[in-house]
């Protein structure tokens, strides 16, 4: 890791990502906090325009910083969708400088937006960790916990009143056989094939009648 001198106000400290850049001291909007420096590479030289590496800077479309060596710190800056600093390019002078967009306090790590070009061909396949995008996926984790919370209890709701109303159904079913077999049982002594108790009489035999006649 290189020797930052004390004067600077930032550091090079860990970050959720590997290493990161950190400020030390208060810095102000607008402030000039380091230079993206490297060797320069010229894409019209085959050797130079075949060199690939994270660290790349492109000036114009002929010249590109190589930003790879261990002595520019800036390298270690992390991409942020929603940065706290950006890239001043000044391609006719073949600089780069990293310059504060909004207040930056002391522990406050240093980022700035890489660009579309970086963003899908090194961030994209495997997900920006920066804070915007963590605290957008933590959102939509919670959302989707909540849906999923949501269309149980519509389940369980919805069960619970198929449950009730199939309880119901069976209730009044069972009510309307105990109906049907009360109306049998009375429909049979009424015509007679149930009474047989004490308090049936016998109609009197033709010789009992016959016998009263001519008494």
């Amino acid at each position: 890791m290189p020797t930052i001198s004390s004067h600077k106000p930032y550091r090079v400290g860990r970050s959720k990502t590997g290493l990161g850049l950190f400020a030390t001291k208060p810095i102000k909007k607008g402030d000039k906090i380091v230079r993206y420096f490297g060797p320069i590479l010229d894409s019209k030289k085959k050797d130079e325009d075949a060199i690939e590496n994270k660290y790349l800077f492109e000036l114009t479309n002929r010249w590109t910083i190589d930003g790879s060596v261990r002595e520019n710190v800036a390298r270690y800056i992390n991409h942020s969708c929603r940065p706290n600093a950006e890239s001043d390019v000044r391609p006719r002078k073949r600089k780069v400088f990293i310059r504060a967009i909004k207040n930056i306090e002391p522990g406050d790590e240093i980022n700035y937006d890489y660009g579309t070009d970086y963003f899908k061909a090194y961030l994209k396949p495997i997900g920006c960790k920066c804070d915007s995008c963590e605290r957008k996926r933590k959102k939509q984790r919670a959302e989707a916990r909540a849906e999923r919370a949501r269309l149980k209890e519509k389940a369980e709701r919805k069960a619970k009143r198929k449950a009730e109303k199939l309880a119901e159904e069976r209730a009044k079913a069972r009510k309307a056989k105990a109906a049907s077999n009360g109306a049998k049982a009375n429909g049979k002594h009424l015509n007679g094939h149930s009474l047989t108790g004490p308090s049936a009489k016998k109609a009197p035999s033709k010789r009992a009648s016959s016998r009263l006649l001519h008494a």
